[in-house]
């Protein structure tokens, strides 16, 4: 099965933008300048993440300038009504050509309150199940109204006069709905209602071993998932280049921003000076930043080209999460993400910085060496790379690997 390649479509910018003296400022000009490069080179879609600007003013304003690309809107349920978020969807999607997806955010209870949202964990999903419910049943043009525990909808009139607007006044029969969950109500509710299943990256294997749980879970609902990561990427012509650009993000990293990182990450009652992991490794380079200094990128290599370095969703050391890189050759990258492929993973959400920058390498070094599913011909940058490919830095494994699939 082929993958989806998707970037990164929101701000902060720059080349170290979790570091105050490597972030950018940068503006709307920017962002367009962004997703056109998105769209130009062939990636299948973009994620906007929630944060600094609001998704869909987001993306009504990038429909100009871009012509194929895929939408990934992250959204809160509740902080618009249902009905309503249903017209807005209705609207990008016909002006858009159907490139709208709906990443589900059910938010976490630092976040939400700060929302004026006052839900309790298990609730907060059965809520996020009917607001998307009640959504896609009136997005698919249903206006006999809803009638759940959380969400209530009064059966629309009908209108007096029906507007005839067109052939371009057709929109998808429904918007496709992308997100996550790892507590067993999230898996509950994933699998009821999710097309894609996301999750932050791990070991291919450690990744796969969760699909396989949530897509049984959605079997006993009668529905099949498909699966997605999210992953940062430093990839280079060699291993080499890969891992000297790993080294500079570290040597322009803080130690306070890896101790706080830390911190985010340790489980309830836990303190930075007296966690300890089980892992040797982690527990070592949790020891240097209590010492006040930072390990080598090569000390976060957790899985052959998968590093939890730093990053601007995270610096982790504790464990794998929003902030795992991948991190090698294009030839090494490219089966690593094979490997993700094969244990189950068909989409990939990735980001590296600056975003126009690591974007044009993404589509010239690795994208010859992928098989694509995003719906058109991607442009090839380099012609000859998908004939001849220099064979530099390559680890052993991978050439094995390489060697089966040839096979």
């Amino acid at each position: 099965m082929a993958v989806k390649i998707l970037w990164y479509l929101t701000a902060p910018d720059g080349p170290v933008p979790w570091e105050a003296d490597g972030r950018w400022n940068t503006g709307f000009e920017h962002l367009q300048q962004l997703a056109s490069t998105i769209d130009k080179l062939g990636f299948y879609g973009a994620l906007l993440a929630t944060g600094q600007d609001e998704v869909h003013t987001l993306t009504a304003s990038m429909l100009a300038t871009t012509k194929r690309m895929k939408f990934v809107a992250a959204v809160h349920p509740g902080l618009i009504a249902p009905a309503k978020l249903a017209q807005i969807a209705q609207t990008i999607d016909r002006f858009s050509g159907g490139r709208l997806i709906y990443n589900v955010i059910n938010g976490n209870d630092s976040v939400l309150p700060s929302l004026g949202f006052h839900i309790k964990h298990d609730e907060r999903y059965q809520f996020s199940y009917e607001y998307w419910d009640a959504f896609s049943k009136v997005y698919a043009g249903d206006s006999s109204g809803y009638d759940g525990k959380y969400i209530k909808i009064a059966p629309k009139p009908s209108p007096l006069v029906t507007p005839n607007r067109g052939q371009f006044s057709q929109h998808l029969p429904s918007i496709p709905l992308w997100g996550a969950g790892t507590s067993a109500p999230g898996v509950e509710q994933a699998a009821k209602l999710l097309d894609v299943y996301l999750s932050f990256a791990d070991k291919p294997p450690a990744l796969g071993e969760k699909f396989k749980r949530v897509g049984a879970e959605a079997e006993k609902h009668g529905r099949k998932l498909t699966f997605g990561t999210r992953l940062q990427i430093i990839v280079r012509e060699t291993e080499e280049e890969a891992w000297e650009y790993a080294q500079y993000l570290v040597d322009r990293t803080s130690v306070q921003y890896a101790k706080d990182c830390i911190i985010r990450q340790l489980p309830p009652g836990e303190t930075f000076e007296t966690f300890k992991s089980d892992n040797p490794q982690v527990q070592k380079n949790i020891e240097a930043v209590r010492a006040g200094y930072l390990p080598k990128a090569k000390d976060y290599e957790i899985y052959p080209n998968v590093w939890t370095g730093p990053a601007l969703h995270g610096f982790n050391i504790v464990a794998p999460l929003s902030g795992t890189t991948l991190v090698g050759s294009a030839k090494n990258v490219a089966a690593r993400i094979k490997e993700f492929e094969a244990n189950g993973t068909h989409a990939f959400i990735l980001s590296g910085w600056p975003l126009i920058e690591e974007a044009h390498r993404v589509a010239d070094l690795l994208f010859p060496l992928l098989d694509l599913d995003h719906g058109f011909e991607v442009p090839v940058l380099s012609p000859v790379r998908r004939s001849s490919y220099p064979l530099r830095g390559d680890r052993t494994g991978d050439a094995e690997l390489n060697q089966q699939e040839a096979a």
